[in-house]
């Protein structure tokens, strides 16, 4: 492999190809000769049939015509139905980004008017949705690729050469572990190190945001060696999995991070509020925004069911694991056939109001790894169907006795569920048309879930596709923007509804919500999310009444003295029944088990009982301890 694009030169004619280079673990070839660009007469083709590897021809930078031009082109070419909003230009890669309201009439009949703009501009043209909702946050990620697009290239050249230029580490065996440096028998900083022959691979690494005593994974284990991290795999942008990768930059990892393209957004918002609140609490963050931007610069994007090599001996495939925007299971091929493994992340085995079911059919598989969360004997979740009853039910009491109700969400996920279900409850007049003010990051969040449809269920998508029935863009919802606006809330409005971040009520505007609408018995505190072991959420659930509140020197008493409901069946984990069924049809059959993301009384019981019933091995790790699962 080292040899490759040797290799492929050999197979093109002469002096055609003016710079060769990997982009991750494809393969990139620059033409200065415009013919040869524009029809090749199949070459290109034959070489990737040969090779089975991906392999892309790009005009040179130095044919392609000049922006001002170029972008004035493409809005010739494009009929103005088509609602092209912006013309985003990456001069190194030689490609164009054009936003259209109508991604189909942009790229005409069978690609039609893609193949004129190819011919009038030499630029490779690539068409993207115009979100429903303008996202600040994919707009500044576009700006910091783009600056960094010299660095980029760079990057994923040196990220191929690490893949085709051979092993690095002698081949004295053919082991594979994985090393549990967080989530083992708890819910929390996900973070599993798997090592093979030749790789050392970060699957997550989160923080735990409900307990700050054992708030970081243990990366001073002895097998973990930063200078030694080949990848990190991130399954999804919830912090307990995504938290501590910034932390990783700080300390001199330069290496890639694989997700698909709506987790590296999400995640990018998730953190630099994360630093926010920090701040605004007082304490010195872990790692500050130059961090999460270096993460962003080393990010590969992966769709569902793409297939990459990582290192000389692991590719990848993310297929959809029905937990929120972008979540993925991770499927690792390791070896030529050595072993296959599937790390399902948090991973929901049935339909949402947002997303499919987690898929259950793979290419090979040995070894299951899953999560926990809903994992004990107990944890049978209460229908959809019943929720959403419940839902309404508790809500239209307290709207009746002139409450307000406010809904804790995870801003990720939870939180576009609920927008969802309160809107079908308004519009279908189950509940009085009342005003649903929006929160923290929930309005950002929304807005890329409208810029990634594709990854969401199809009856959502076709309602984002037609600005009319556009659920997220109802009036109903009043995005809140200051603490003037909270105050207003607070004081002034009679019944509503409040969505607000952080869903365990461990920081952000719920916490101040709380604060305020706590002493008032018509008020209503419905949960929906999991409240993570120590959070104020648990502690409430638990039955505690009174809390001190503040920083020291400044503390108050907080009585809560509202109503309290929780709802358990709006969640994105599988429960019991569910994690049963996913492994029942799992196809193939997995060898081995191992549970990780739950309490240690649930990982156990789901173990237990998943081996009686299909007679596999399975084991639910500690923290710190290393299973060979081969």
């Amino acid at each position: 492999m080292s040899e490759i694009i040797k290799e492929i030169l050999k197979e093109l004619p002469p002096d055609k190809i003016s710079d060769a280079g990997f982009e991750g673990a494809n393969i990139v070839l620059y033409t200065k000769d415009k013919e040869f660009f524009l029809n090749n007469e199949g070459v290109i083709k034959r070489v990737v049939d040969s090779i089975k590897k991906r392999v892309e021809l790009r005009p040179d930078p130095a044919i392609t015509v000049d922006m001002e031009q170029a972008e004035k082109s493409i809005r010739e070419i494009i009929p103005a139905e088509a609602g092209v909003d912006q013309v985003i230009f990456d001069p190194q890669r030689s490609q164009v980004v054009i936003e259209a309201e109508k991604p189909g009439l942009a790229i005409g009949k069978q690609g039609s008017l893609l193949r004129d703009i190819r011919a009038q501009t030499l630029w490779v043209p690539l068409i993207r949705r115009k979100p429903a909702i303008r996202s600040k946050i994919i707009e500044n990620i576009r700006s910091v690729l783009y600056q960094n697009s010299d660095y980029r290239r760079k990057f994923l050249d040196r990220t191929g050469h690490r893949i085709y230029d051979g092993w690095v580490r002698e081949k004295k065996n053919e082991w594979i572990r994985v090393s549990y440096l967080g989530s083992g028998r708890q819910v929390g900083r996900s973070c599993m190190l798997l090592q093979t022959p030749e790789s050392r691979v970060l699957l997550d690494c989160g923080i735990n945001v409900a307990s700050m005593d054992k708030a970081y994974p243990y990366l001073e284990a002895p097998e973990f060696d930063i200078k030694q991290l080949d990848a990190v795999i991130l399954s999804h942008a919830h912090m307990d999995h995504c938290g501590f990768i910034p932390y990783l930059y700080k300390y001199g990892y330069e290496g890639p991070v694989y997700c698909t393209p709506p987790t590296r957004d999400l995640a990018a918002l998730m953190l630099l509020d994360y630093v926010k609140i920090a701040r605004g609490d007082g304490k010195e963050p872990i790692f500050t925004s130059e961090e999460i931007r270096e993460m962003v610069k080393h990010t590969i994007t992966l769709d569902f069911e793409e297939v990459t090599d990582i290192t000389p001996d692991i590719r990848i495939t993310f297929y959809n694991s029905g937990h929120v925007l972008g979540s993925a299971m991770t499927h690792l091929h390791i070896g030529n056939g050595l072993h296959n493994l599937i790390y399902t992340g948090d991973q929901k085995y049935g339909r949402t109001q947002l997303l499919d079911p987690a898929v259950t059919s793979f290419p090979r598989l040995e070894t299951l790894m899953i999560e926990g969360t809903y994992g004990g004997k107990d944890n049978n979740l209460a229908s959809r169907e019943e929720s959403e009853r419940d839902f309404g039910q508790v809500m239209s009491q307290a709207i009746e006795r002139g409450g307000k109700v406010l809904v804790p969400v995870l801003g990720v996920g939870r939180a576009q569920e609920v927008m969802l279900i309160v809107e079908n409850l308004i519009r279908t007049g189950q509940i009085p048309k009342i005003p649903v003010f929006v929160d923290g990051l929930i309005w950002d969040i929304t807005a890329i879930h409208t810029a990634y449809p594709e990854y969401l269920n199809a009856q959502v998508r076709k309602q984002i596709f037609h600005k009319d029935e556009n659920p997220f863009l109802s009036d109903t919802f009043k995005r809140v923007g200051s603490q003037k606006e909270r105050l207003e809330i607070i004081e002034e409005t009679g019944s509503c509804v409040i969505l607000a971040t952080s869903g365990m009520l461990v920081g952000g505007p719920s916490v101040e919500y709380l604060k305020h609408l706590a002493d008032n018995k018509r008020n209503l505190l419905l949960f929906v999310s999991y409240q993570g072991e120590g959070s104020l959420g648990r502690r409430i659930q638990r039955g505690e009444r009174e809390f001190q509140m503040g920083v020291p020197g400044r503390l108050d008493m907080l009585k809560v003295n509202l109503e309290i409901h929780t709802i358990e069946g709006f969640s994105g984990h599988s429960s019991r029944p569910e994690l049963m069924n996913f492994i029942q049809h799992c196809d193939p059959k997995p060898k081995k088990i191992l549970i990780n993301h739950g309490e240690a009384s649930r990982c156990l019981d789901f173990a237990s009982s998943a081996h009686k019933k299909f007679r596999i091995e399975t084991l639910a790790p500690r923290n710190l301890e290393a299973v060979r699962i081969r």
